[in-house]
């Protein structure tokens, strides 16, 4: 909005103001609906229904949502929703989320996940989409969990694997980098305050989860209300800051164990960094990974910079293909932020195009008007079967040096995936 306000911005601003008033938001926070499919002990399985006109066509995706986070980072609002989006591309889409973490689940540790919760997901949602391979996309500690869970078992069910906003290089986060050389200061007996604290309340709780998350966008909290002032005419603007602050408001506490291993290993430790992660009685070795993976980072990501999701390809040696790509958004924004929807989204649809036997449904206005254009044109050719895909060329989203997809320093192709490693 201007600083001296036209007629028309009065205008949708009074209205905007109104609805929230008499609607209590502008935002549609109406969930895509969903089926549970399986579940388990802190697992649980959801089929997205096809919406109708669309159907689905293709091999399916599954979202694995990181620990602490609610699982609507992956639907966060009506025109904002990757799951609205990929049921609009007629993907068969899944979610795997944990319910809430209590007390009693304190003796949890992250093998868990890694060995049971998402392996389990990937085999059902296979089995349910009729023996499909299954794409695996997991976002910020969902894309570690993805990441292990597919060097663990190579045999799984798995066509690819999408990492977003995933660090591995904990050294360059903002927040922990200052704080590094007070971790080591601890009593000879290892339990310094951190851990003595986490052991008595059983892990993190929800309180300290949500400011720590907060405190990645201090800038923006602080802003805020400047920002929501100077953009009152912008529904749009307006049901995103809503959303955001009800995914806010859902976080949820880590099991102590998993608290504790993410503490003393990936904190402390670094040693994802390594590419060699000990969980129970195994070592889990990143280069074990032969699936396709895409890697997006986040350019004003907090949480997970730039620098510190690099820090995984080069442990990506072994991996089919490996895609790396920086798109904007801070640590939600590059999944469901609004400029996701015309980056983030078109990248891994791509993605999931390439590496699928069978590319997925278009939307049927897209597909009349994709036909119509076509008509007077010879047929086209059959899609290349998946062993030729990585050969395929990669259409662009767009032009310039700072286009999605057209900066050579940030996209690895097939060709260069294995001197990641050297």
């Amino acid at each position: 909005m201007d600083l001296v306000p036209k007629p028309d911005q009065v205008v949708s601003a009074a209205g905007n103001v109104a609805h929230k008033l008499l609607y209590g938001g502008l935002a549609d926070l109406r969930p895509m609906p969903r089926t549970l499919v399986d579940e388990g002990h802190m697992r649980a399985l959801y089929h997205y229904r096809p919406q109708p006109g669309v159907g689905e066509q293709g091999d399916p995706v599954l979202l694995v949502t990181p620990l602490a986070a609610p699982a609507i980072c992956f639907d966060l609002r009506r025109g904002c929703s990757l799951v609205e989006h990929l049921l609009a591309g007629g993907r068969p889409t899944y979610l795997v989320e944990y319910g809430q973490i209590s007390f009693r689940d304190r003796s949890l540790g992250m093998e868990h996940w890694v060995e049971d919760v998402v392996p389990a997901a990937i085999r059902e949602v296979s089995a349910h989409a009729g023996g499909r391979p299954v794409h695996v996309v997991g976002w910020s500690l969902g894309g570690i969990f993805t990441l292990l869970t597919a060097a663990a078992d190579p045999d799984l069910p798995i066509a690819s694997v999408t990492a977003l906003g995933t660090p591995f290089d904990v050294a360059q986060v903002p927040l922990v980098a200052p704080l590094r050389p007070l971790l080591n200061l601890n009593p000879t007996d290892g339990r310094g305050a951190i851990t003595r604290a986490y052991q008595l309340m059983g892990g993190a709780p929800t309180p300290l989860v949500r400011w720590a998350f907060q405190l990645s966008s201090f800038q923006k909290l602080v802003t805020k209300p400047l920002a929501v002032a100077t953009h009152l005419d912008d529904a749009d603007f307006l049901a995103q800051l809503e959303a955001v602050d009800r995914f806010t408001a859902n976080m949820t506490a880590y099991p102590g164990r998993t608290f504790g291993q993410l503490y003393h290993r990936f904190v402390k430790g670094n040693v994802l960094n390594t590419g060699e992660v000990v969980l129970g009685d195994r070592t889990i070795t990143l280069d074990s990974i032969t699936a396709p993976v895409l890697v997006f980072a986040g350019a004003n990501d907090g949480i997970a910079p730039v620098g510190a999701v690099r820090a995984l390809l080069p442990h990506l040696g072994s991996a089919a293909e490996v895609r790396f790509e920086i798109v904007p958004g801070g640590h939600l924004g590059m999944l469901t932020g609004r400029q996701a929807r015309g980056t983030t989204w078109e990248v891994l649809d791509e993605w999931l195009e390439q590496w699928s036997d069978h590319p997925a449904a278009e939307p049927a206005k897209k597909a009349a008007k994709k036909t119509a254009g076509k008509a007077a044109k010879k047929p086209a050719k059959k899609a290349a079967p998946r062993k030729t895909a990585t050969k395929k060329a990669t259409k662009k989203a767009a032009t310039g040096p700072d286009a999605i997809g057209t900066n050579p320093d940030r996209r690895y192709g097939s060709g260069g995936s294995r001197s990641l490693a050297r």
